[in-house]
């Protein structure tokens, strides 16, 4: 299975009302042929999917000690935030460094983020950006409610390359340190929603030995995001190979209800041809 067959995938989205921006690297692969995209370099919202870019600098910061992962933190009014999440539910007010990023991670929790970006700054998250070659990806605010006039008008943006290649530091550990990139890769797997690139492909969310799956199995680790006009994935696929991927679908909300169910179905027909490249043993 060819990493070709990944862009003529992507290219089927081509006839709807949307742009579908698709990258994928396979990461063993040697040679020219290891990347494949549609959009790739088109600079999009994201949504949460930019979220791996916190996550990745406070891992970077806890395997340097320079954030203890057991320091509370206090839970602020102006972090609360509704959408996706728990936290802004729960009586509590203060969790470790490493609850927070286990609720970023598994359920996308929007407060839990808010507190953690308050906790490192936005200047931290653009500085590891640009030290890994990730130029076009920005965390431009906190989460927010309702956007007004006064504040950005998205909370991130990027492209489908760089996400991806995000992904790849991590599984190559190369993301800043070893340690690093294998926290970041474990936050990653607890991820609840695999509605959008794995849905149609038979995999355990919740099967041992990742990042080693026993023969036959497909192993997903991924970070998901929503928003109004976009919906994003962007993770890992382990399978006979390992294939860093990002899948961004943005589009007019004008369109209506039908727009955003043809971004959805368009990410998961990708998701079925990335899940064959990482399962297929040979390459053509």
């Amino acid at each position: 299975m060819s990493l070709a067959r990944i862009a003529a995938a992507a290219g089927r989205a081509t006839a709807l009302p949307l742009v579908l921006a698709v990258s994928a690297v396979d990461l063993d692969a040697t040679g020219p042929d290891t990347e494949a995209g549609v959009h790739e370099d088109r600079v999009l919202p994201v949504a949460s999917a930019s979220k791996l870019l916190l996550l990745a600098e406070v891992a970077r910061r806890l395997d340097t000690g320079e954030l203890p992962a057991d320091r509370i933190v206090d839970v602020l009014p102006e972090d609360r935030a509704g959408g996706t999440g728990l936290l802004s539910r729960l009586g509590r007010g203060g969790w470790t460094v490493e609850d927070l990023c286990w609720l970023t991670a598994s359920v996308s929790d929007n407060t839990a983020t808010n507190a953690l970006l308050r906790l490192v700054g936005p200047d931290a998250t653009a500085g590891l950006a640009a030290r890994l070659g990730l130029g076009h990806l920005a965390l431009h605010d906190r989460v927010r409610d309702e956007r007004g006039p006064g504040v950005p008008p998205v909370f991130a943006t990027g492209t489908a390359r760089d996400l991806a290649h995000l992904v790849a530091h991590a599984a190559r550990g190369t993301l800043v340190s070893t340690g690093a990139s294998a926290r970041l890769l474990r936050w990653m797997r607890s991820n609840t929603d695999h509605g959008l690139v794995p849905a149609l492909v038979a995999h355990d969310p919740y099967a041992p030995g990742f990042p080693r799956p026993l023969p036959g199995a497909l192993l997903v680790a991924n970070k998901t995001g929503t928003d109004r006009g976009v919906r994003a994935d962007a993770g890992l696929l382990v399978g006979t190979r390992r294939l860093a991927y990002a899948v961004v679908a943005h589009w007019d909300t004008a369109l209506g209800p039908s727009t955003e169910r043809a971004a959805v179905h368009a990410i998961r027909d990708v998701g079925r041809t990335l899940a064959a490249c990482a399962t297929d043993p040979g390459r053509d």
